[in-house]
């Protein structure tokens, strides 16, 4: 493949899916962590987890693109993975809740700076459209293959080993993962036209407000939040509603990453032909439709576990096809010097609408039950996907990402002025006719024929059908 050709997306890549595999175990000990202290309310606990970890992202990332292009991009992932790594590491030594709410505070805080830096160096690596809309496929599969293959290894790992263990895989994963950033030749950031952080931070937030297709996207990610966050209760509803153990926690999980995988292999061929807003309208109806069987299912008390396998698989599927087009849509959507703030602004805007799901599915599943959390949800996903319809208007001319029409515009009469080309041998072709016309004709009624030679009608540009007779 000609993207991995390249030796620094190659090693930046490589310390993206080791970091994710890491992060995915911590994901998966985090919650059995919060059962083994919290107990049936272990769901409540991780959702305040997950809201601090929302709140850092929405206040951390467009800060850390305001600042940025001050620091060098890779002293500060290095530096930013070997933090993240020791803040894991102290993870297992926990025996108070408030201790998880402090670890994870700190831990989301170096990760939503990593997040968005990391996703700006990506278009400064692989200049090419056809190889970035691919290398952002690849990394919605190695998102995805972390959603697959973590809990499939953690649910092996548990077989043998205390969840605890996992922590210290996730602190060796990132420190892997410095040492190929280290590796990697990263080109410093572009100094930005905003000389105040605060206008720096807030310019990619300003750009989505104004800008239709952008507006979509936030609703787009409200959509995103709602279903994903009916996965967030798999620990409790795996271990109380179905009576599984660890590692049918695990399963249920891999079961959606399966759907995002399958989906996010098959998507590059898919834009290369169909337009992003299309698979992304197309993701939000997927996703409103698995939140409603869920909804449907759990209220009329047949959930099972082979129906919660489908709906978790449709959620993965539903999410990839909108995640996956996004970075392309934010690409075609501003200026090569914005795409840091751009990129920082959809990672704190749709980290935002995580922070109005996650408080339904933790508090209000655990105070109320699932099944009014998940209607709220539902509810959410539907007026998301209406939304983005609404702010995302269909085109009427081809979609933004796809290649312009370059023809010259058409008179009534044919092209504006000549133009190389077809146009050209066109004009001519209406020469030659109309020379034809004027040699075929023996005769003309009473009034005279205007004499003219074939090669004046050749020299002229003109056809000679437009002067056949004399002025009267």
């Amino acid at each position: 493949m000609r993207l991995f050709a390249v030796r620094d997306y190659r090693h930046l890549f490589s310390a993206q899916v080791i970091a994710l595999f890491g992060t995915g175990l911590t994901t998966v000990a985090l919650g059995l962590l919060a059962y083994d202290l919290a107990g049936p309310r272990a769901g409540m606990v991780l959702g305040t987890a997950l809201t601090i970890k929302m709140v850092m992202y929405v206040v951390i990332a467009p800060l850390a693109a305001a600042y940025v292009d001050r620091l060098p991009r890779r002293t500060l992932l290095v530096l930013l993975d070997v933090v993240r790594g020791a803040v894991v590491l102290a993870l297992p030594l926990v025996t108070e809740v408030w201790h998880i709410y402090v670890l994870i505070g700190v831990l989301q805080a170096g990760s939503a700076a990593f997040t968005p830096t990391f996703q700006a160096v990506i278009p400064d690596i692989v200049t090419d459209e056809s190889d970035y809309t691919r290398a952002l496929s690849a990394s919605q599969v190695a998102s995805t293959m972390e959603s697959l293959l973590s809990p499939v290894l953690a649910a092996v790992a548990l077989t043998f080993m205390s969840f605890d263990r996992l922590f210290l895989g996730t602190s060796a994963g990132f420190l892997v993962s410095a040492l190929l950033v280290l590796s990697t030749r990263i080109p410093d950031a572009r100094p930005s036209t905003h000389t105040k952080a605060w206008d720096k931070a807030a310019s990619g937030i300003r750009t989505f407000f104004r800008t239709p297709r952008l507006r979509g996207i936030m609703a787009l990610n409200l959509v995103v939040a709602a279903a994903g966050s009916i996965v967030v209760n798999t620990v409790n509803h795996v271990r109380d509603e179905l009576g599984g153990s660890q590692s049918d926690v695990a399963w249920m999980l891999a079961a959606s990453g399966t759907g995002t995988l399958l989906t996010a292999l098959v998507l590059p061929r898919v834009l290369d032909r169909i337009a992003a807003r299309t698979v992304m309208m197309t993701g939000a109806g997927v996703l409103v439709g698995g939140t409603t069987a869920a909804v449907t299912l759990i209220a009329a008390g047949l959930i099972t576990w082979t129906g919660t396998a489908i709906i978790w698989t449709v959620i993965g599927i539903g999410m990839a096809l909108i995640i996956t087009p996004t970075g392309k849509v934010l690409r075609a959507s501003v200026g090569r010097d914005a795409i840091p703030e751009a990129f920082a602004a959809q990672f704190s805007l749709s980290h935002l609408a995580w922070l109005i799901t996650y408080p339904v599915a933790g508090w209000l599943g655990t105070n109320a039950g699932f099944t009014l959390a998940w209607s709220v949800l539902a509810v959410l996903a539907g007026a998301g996907a209406a939304g983005a319809r609404l702010l995302w208007p269909r085109p009427r001319t081809r979609s933004h990402d796809k290649p312009r029409d370059t023809r010259p515009a058409r008179g009534k009469d044919g092209p504006v002025r000549p133009v190389q080309g077809r146009v050209k041998r066109r004009v001519k072709r209406r020469v030659r006719d109309g020379c034809r016309l004027r040699r075929g004709r023996r005769s003309l009624p009473q009034r005279p024929a205007v004499t003219r030679s074939s090669s004046w009608c050749a020299s002229s540009g003109l056809g000679c059908g437009t002067a056949l007779k004399s002025p009267t």
